[in-house]
């Protein structure tokens, strides 16, 4: 068994500049999530929010394994952005 793949979506465009709007990666780990049974938002468990260097990221983990079709929603995201 491999060890799990980790994708980091970097807050920052080919070219440099930051992801806009500046909430991007809340948002996204918000599309994401779901919501429990006391309408609480519960976030998916292979999606987090990070910073590294101080620039906005969102990290997965495992979904190439556990949701492939919620890992090329992701991929997208970061291609066309």
């Amino acid at each position: 068994m491999s060890a799990p793949s980790k994708v980091i979506l970097y807050g920052l465009t080919q070219d440099g500049r930051i992801f806009r709007p500046s909430d991007w990666a809340e948002r996204l780990c918000g599309a994401v999530a779901s919501y429990d049974k006391n309408r609480r938002i519960t976030f998916h468990p292979c999606v987090s929010l990070t910073s590294i260097n101080g620039i906005k990221c969102v990290v997965e983990t495992s979904l190439e394994q556990d949701d492939e079709m919620l890992l090329e929603f992701l991929i997208e995201f970061a291609t066309e952005n």
